[in-house]
């Protein structure tokens, strides 16, 4: 909160939260009549209008070039969110709901999916949850089996008992006791580290100490390199519910969907924006421009990351208009406990 904001009467405070309330539930401009109604401080239409021009000329709301009645502006929606929001508790039907939905799963990337429709059908929103990061999740257990052509099936475990497996060319060709030989020294040095630190390991090993490895074991540290190289792949996340942001009319000008849309197929844009909240704790708010993206200029992005084994491995959000019901959205940040 600014100095200029820090300084505003609770009257001001309590017209600012009124108005940004009765925004969010109307969709319509906010006019002084029903500010003196809803705010329930007895003022006249002409003290509203007074401090209504006070906030906008803090930059708190807007007057629309069609109406006479007032908006808020971004930060008038963060200093909403930050000091004024009155946060509802999960109503116990949507818990029954998320317990139920949740506990249907049978594998991670189901998993991930029904979260993100859950949020989309809690909301009328839309939800997103990144796929847990490969690279964080640890090694359990590897094995490789021969192919034709030099080629090498690599099997490998990873938490949760997810079974990955993958095609690696070696150069060369090896028998199934060589490959057994090369699982069984990989795991009894890798197991139970993280896939990032595995890649680490890996390439210092081939850097620093090839002179004091034999055949066997300099062939099995590279099979683990063409396994685990960085960038085979790319992360993703599950989005679902996004027709239902066209039904929000801010959003539903073609231009702004174009871009919105636009953004949901590259994906990078949105990516970026869930890494921020994996580096931070508890529930992150993005609004509207704040984001850093044009795209997201008419929306927010309320997130929160989730973990597998105490280590945070991914994030879950939901996208809606920046005038979304901040106060119901946000104990769904509470959702990564329910995994």
């Amino acid at each position: 909160m600014s100095n200029s904001t820090r300084d505003l009467s609770e009257r001001s405070l309590q017209l600012l939260k009124t108005l940004v309330e009765r925004y969010i539930s109307d969709g319509q401009p906010v006019g002084s009549r029903v500010l003196s109604k809803d705010s329930e401080l007895n003022l006249s239409p002409a003290t509203i209008r007074n401090v209504m021009a006070d906030l906008e000329d803090l930059g708190l709301v807007h007057s629309p070039h069609t109406s006479a009645g007032r908006v808020p502006t971004v930060s008038g929606y963060r200093l909403f969110v930050d000091s004024l929001l009155t946060v509802k508790p999960l109503d116990a039907k949507d818990i029954t709901r998320l317990h139920k939905g949740l506990s249907e799963r049978d594998d991670t990337s189901n998993v991930i999916g029904v979260a993100s429709r859950l949020l989309a059908e809690l909301t009328r929103m839309a939800g997103v949850v990144t796929l847990p990061r490969r690279e964080l999740v640890c090694l359990r257990h590897i094995e490789f089996l021969p192919l034709s052509h030099k080629r090498v099936l690599v099997i490998f475990v990873t938490d949760e008992q997810e079974v990955h497996n993958k095609v690696i060319h070696t150069g060369k060709d090896f028998s199934a006791s060589e490959l057994q030989q090369a699982g069984a020294y990989l795991n009894s040095i890798y197991c139970g580290r993280s896939l990032v630190a595995v890649r680490e390991a890996v390439l210092k090993e081939l850097q620093d100490d090839q002179e004091r490895m034999n055949q066997a074991m300099l062939d099995a540290i590279k099979m683990a390199q063409l396994t685990f190289e960085s960038g085979d792949e790319k992360d993703d996340y599950v989005l679902t519910g996004e027709t239902n942001l066209m039904g929000f009319s801010e959003l539903s000008d073609r231009d702004h969907l174009k871009k919105l849309f636009d953004a949901f197929s590259h994906k990078q844009d949105v990516i970026h924006l869930l890494d921020q909240s994996m580096k931070a704790e508890g529930v992150q708010i993005f609004i509207g421009e704040e984001s850093g993206y044009q795209a997201f200029d008419h929306c927010s992005l309320v997130t929160s990351s989730y973990s597998v084994n105490d280590e945070v491995v991914g994030v879950l959000g939901v996208i809606g208009p920046t005038r979304m019901a901040y106060e119901k959205i946000i104990p769904l940040g509470t959702l990564p406990r329910l995994f």
